[in-house]
C-alpha cells in the first residue's frame, strides 16, 4: 500500500483571523503521515501566537520577512521532506480525508487535484470542479486540492518570484507541457473563502496567465491573445449580471461554455 509522508506548507502573514482553523484541518487529517510546515511573513497580528499554541505538532515554522508569495513558497519547499507536497494558505481549509484522498491517486500520477468548495460571509456558495483538460487555456486547478510529487519540483523547479497572482499557473503549466501525469480526485479536497489576491487582483492574474501562456505554448500566441480578451470580457460580465442580481444568467453561461463548472 502507498504510504508516502506527506508535506504540507502553509503560508501566513497577518492572518489570525482564519489560520488556526487551517492548522486544525491539517493537523486533524485522517492520513497520519504528514509533516507540517508554516511560513509566515513577519506577521504583527497574533498569527505567531496561534502558531506557537500548535508548534508541537508543527514540524518547521518561522516568521521573517520575504519578498512575496511566490519566495515564501519557495521557503517552505526547501524543508519539504516528504515524497508528496500540498500548499493550504491560510485563508482556506481542508476537508478531513483531503490528503489521504489524494494520496490513493498518486500513486500512478505525478499531480493529483480535485474540487473546490468556496464560501462567502460563512456560507457555502458553490463547489468548483477540478478540470486538467483545459489547464493549457487558464487555471482549471484549485491550487488548495492540488498535491505534487516532490521529484517534480526537483526536475522542474519551484515558484516564479516574478509572479505576483499566477505564480500556481505557471507552476502546474510547467509540470504539463514537461509530461507530468494529472490525476483528478472526485471530491472536495479543500475550502476556500472568496477576497484572496486572486480575487481581488483578477485583471493581473489574467495577464500574467496570458504571459505564462505565451512562455510554454509560444506556437500558439494568437489563440491565447483571442482566449484572454474573452476571458476579461467574460469576469466583467459576470460581475455585470451578480451586481444587478441576475444571476442565473451567468449560470446558463456557465453551464454550456465554462471550461470551470461550478454546482450551486
Amino acid at each position: 500500500m502507498y504510504t508516502p509522508k506527506v508535506s504540507i506548507v502553509t503560508i501566513v502573514f497577518n492572518g489570525e483571523k482564519h489560520l488556526e482553523q487551517c492548522i486544525t484541518s491539517v493537523l486533524g487529517q485522517t492520513y497520519p503521515h504528514i509533516q507540517y510546515i508554516i511560513i509566515d511573513g513577519g506577521s504583527t497580528d497574533g498569527s505567531v501566537d496561534i502558531i506557537k499554541r500548535y508548534a508541537d505538532r508543527i514540524a518547521f515554522w518561522a516568521s521573517e520577512k520575504d519578498n512575496g508569495i511566490s519566495d515564501a513558497f519557495n521557503k517552505g519547499l526547501a524543508h519539504c521532506e516528504g515524497e508528496v507536497v500540498g500548499i493550504l494558505n491560510a485563508d482556506d481549509w481542508y476537508t478531513p480525508d483531503a490528503v489521504e484522498l489524494a494520496v490513493r491517486q498518486l500513486e500512478t500520477a505525478d499531480v493529483a487535484f480535485g474540487d473546490i468548495q468556496f464560501w462567502r460571509d460563512d456560507k457555502k456558495e458553490a463547489i468548483v470542479k477540478g478540470n486538467g483538460r483545459m489547464l493549457e487555456w487558464e487555471m482549471t486547478l484549485n491550487h488548495p486540492t492540488v498535491f505534487v510529487k516532490k521529484r517534480c519540483y526537483d526536475e522542474f523547479g519551484g515558484f516564479d518570484t516574478q509572479l505576483r497572482c499566477a505564480m500556481d499557473y505557471d507552476l502546474l503549466l510547467r509540470l504539463k507541457v514537461n509530461g507530468c501525469k494529472f490525476s483528478y480526485v472526485p471530491h472536495v479536497l479543500a475550502n476556500m473563502r472568496w477576497g484572496g489576491m486572486s480575487d481581488k487582483q483578477w485583471k493581473l492574474g489574467c495577464r500574467e496567465t496570458l504571459s505564462i501562456k505565451n512562455k510554454y505554448l509560444p506556437h500558439k500566441k494568437l489563440q491565447h491573445i483571442l482566449y484572454y480578451r474573452k476571458h476579461i470580457f467574460a469576469i466583467r460580465a459576470n460581475k455585470l449580471f451578480t451586481r444587478l442580481n441576475m444571476v442565473y444568467v451567468v449560470r446558463f453561461y456557465r453551464r454550456l461554455f465554462s471550461s470551470v463548472k461550478k454546482i450551486q
